[in-house]
């Protein structure tokens, strides 16, 4: 059950209750693709240091390793990877389009081959539900189409009514599934998926469309694929004022920290997106100057923490010049400690957002680091 607490303007401040816990929005869900974040982070490192409220999890691949009848076997997702907060799934619609190559699309649903090992895998919307609902999470999303930029109108808007049929049934088979009597979450939830590219007369109609079928909340797909973040704004824009108010709203796979204040700004709840630890993998850290490349050499000698600011693990702990002696020497140790302040950094971001809007400061919060926060230091 979602409650909106306050508005500041667009921007929303509320509160989400789940069955695995009450999730304060907006909200950062830490994506750990393969019940595990990369860079050697454990679910414990998320709940004890880094903030985290929500994890997300792939169907897609998950179904594929270790199998979602295992994980079923082993009393379900939160149990087999130690999480006890809510957990989101995606429902393997993204490698619709991420996998374009590996493919063929029918109304019925999706013939793959596997990214893995090549074999064939076949995925609708009732096996998609299916192995969400073997994994146990708390949010299932509904099986979609994720339509690449740029697209036809044609193309685009067959598409945006195949995903609403898929909707249908991805809600008919939930309801079945919640009866029987060995679901692990019979308590689980269904987001629907709003489609349609850049044109806004579609996203518009689509978002009408999927309304009525009455979801537990509201996805916005298909965006930071490839536009200009312009085209990304307009369209969230566009479709918010035909979201339901007493429904949480989430941007799928957004993004940068400007991206997120901007996106909250105009009305999202919820956000996900590998950049964080993907970025931190690589040397680039998120501060609240803006990105520090802590491969410089004008680290070398420097031992000050990664952002003075920041009360994360590595920042209370180590220096920016042993830090970019690990990344230089290829420990593993280097991506943990890089991993461990991003997610840190965007979880307190929420934090500050949430802050912000509770003591009506939100637009001068968001004035001050947009210009900041995507620069590079």
């Amino acid at each position: 059950m979602y409650q909106l607490l306050k508005k500041q303007g667009a921007a929303r401040r509320g509160t989400f209750v789940t069955v695995h816990g009450t999730i304060q929005t907006p909200a950062f869900m830490n994506v750990g693709t393969s019940a595990a974040i990369k860079g050697g982070i454990s679910s414990y490192d998320l709940k004890e240091d880094l903030h985290c409220q929500v994890e997300l999890c792939n169907t897609y691949h998950l179904h594929i390793r270790p199998g979602d009848q295992l994980i079923k076997r082993l009393g379900g997702l939160h149990r087999f990877m130690g999480w006890d907060k809510p957990i989101l799934t995606d429902s393997g619609g993204f490698q619709v389009f991420s996998l374009a190559q590996l493919r063929t699309i029918r109304e019925e649903g999706v013939y793959f081959r596997s990214h893995v090992d090549g074999r064939k895998i076949f995925m609708g919307p009732e096996e998609s539900m299916q192995i969400q609902s073997n994994l146990g999470s708390t949010i299932a999303m509904a099986f979609d189409e994720c339509v690449e930029n740029p697209s036809t109108l044609e193309y685009a808007s067959n598409s945006c009514a195949r995903t609403t049929r898929w909707l249908a049934r991805c809600k008919a088979e939930m309801e079945r599934l919640k009866k029987l009597p060995d679901t692990l979450n019979q308590q689980q939830l269904l987001f629907g998926i709003n489609q349609g590219c850049v044109f806004d007369d579609l996203r518009i109609a689509h978002m009408k469309e999927i309304a009525t079928l009455d979801c537990d909340g509201y996805a916005i797909g298909g965006l930071a694929v490839g536009e200009p973040k312009e085209d990304m704004y307009r369209i969230i824009s566009v479709v918010e004022p035909h979201m339901p108010v007493d429904k949480p709203r989430y941007l799928m796979g957004v993004g940068t920290p400007c991206n997120i204040i901007e996106a909250v700004y105009r009305g999202i709840d919820l956000f996900d997106c590998v950049m964080p630890s993907r970025n931190a993998r690589h040397g680039h850290l998120n501060t609240w100057s803006g990105i520090r490349n802590i491969m410089n050499a004008k680290y070398a000698e420097d031992l000050s923490p990664i952002d003075e600011q920041c009360g994360c693990p590595t920042c209370q702990r180590h220096s920016r010049a042993y830090l970019r002696h690990l990344f230089k020497s290829n420990e593993m140790l280097a991506m943990r400690l890089a991993v461990m302040h991003n997610l840190y950094f965007y979880n307190t971001l929420l934090e500050k957002i949430r802050t912000a809007l509770d003591e009506n400061t939100f637009d001068a919060f968001r004035q001050q680091y947009v210009p900041l926060l995507d620069s590079r230091i």
